[in-house]
């Protein structure tokens, strides 16, 4: 697949041939402000990189789970929501769980295992997760179970979690550095929570369609 040009200032040191193969299709743009190359990371994607690049994604409910070799400079993000159904018209809290996890244990094992496909070595990687904000005020805390799920997920897999900023009410922008495991994040208000929000809620209604995961409910 080819890969979209951007336009990179000369002696930038940024090499569209290390791109890692299935990842050509993702947005890139030049940064100024860091000089490098961004990657846009939406919901339901995850990126890996080898070389000096930014990733970067906005958060609401949602969760990313950064990765890195701390030896190696490879890693990567995520972006996944849990939509689930409503636990107590389909049985108990962990069987809602069960449901929904897979879908959180999808994102993070191709995350994970395409950083060691690219020479990353598991007792090396080390983790940042962001996300899972209350945005959504008129459905049940997805950002909530969100968290809960990646905090059981990362301890089940005995990964080292170096940093955390999870929960609130507000939406994030998080900028992650994968060569040196580096993140900023930055909370949004006023009038980007509206346009993350509704965001959020066509990414929803784009699962409860799709008929292999069709078990999500709006609600």
């Amino acid at each position: 697949m080819s890969v979209p040009a951007v336009k990179v200032p000369s002696g930038a040191g940024y090499d569209p041939a290390r791109i890692l193969p299935g990842f050509e299709h993702l947005r890139r743009f030049w940064d100024p402000a860091h000089a490098c190359v961004t990657v846009k990371v939406l919901p339901g994607e995850y990126y890996v990189s080898t070389q000096e690049e930014m990733i970067s994604t906005v958060l609401g409910s949602c969760v990313s789970a950064c990765v890195y070799d701390r030896n190696r400079r490879i890693g990567g993000m995520n972006h996944f929501m849990l939509p689930e159904p409503l636990g107590g018209e389909r049985g108990s809290w962990a069987d809602t769980v069960g449901r929904a996890a897979r879908y959180g244990n999808d994102a993070m094992e191709q995350l994970i295992n395409a950083i060691l496909k690219a020479g990353g070595q598991r007792a090396n990687l080390e983790v940042k997760v962001f996300g899972g904000g209350r945005v959504l005020a008129t459905m049940t805390d997805i950002g909530q179970r969100n968290i809960s799920f990646v905090r059981r997920y990362l301890e089940a897999e005995h990964l080292a979690v170096r940093a955390e900023d999870l929960g609130d009410v507000h939406p994030r922008h998080v900028q992650f550095f994968p060569s040196t495991g580096k993140a900023r994040v930055r909370q949004l208000r006023n009038r980007t929570d509206a346009v993350l929000v509704d965001g959020e809620r066509l990414y929803l209604k784009r699962l409860a369609n799709d008929p292999i995961k069709g078990e999500v409910e709006l609600f």
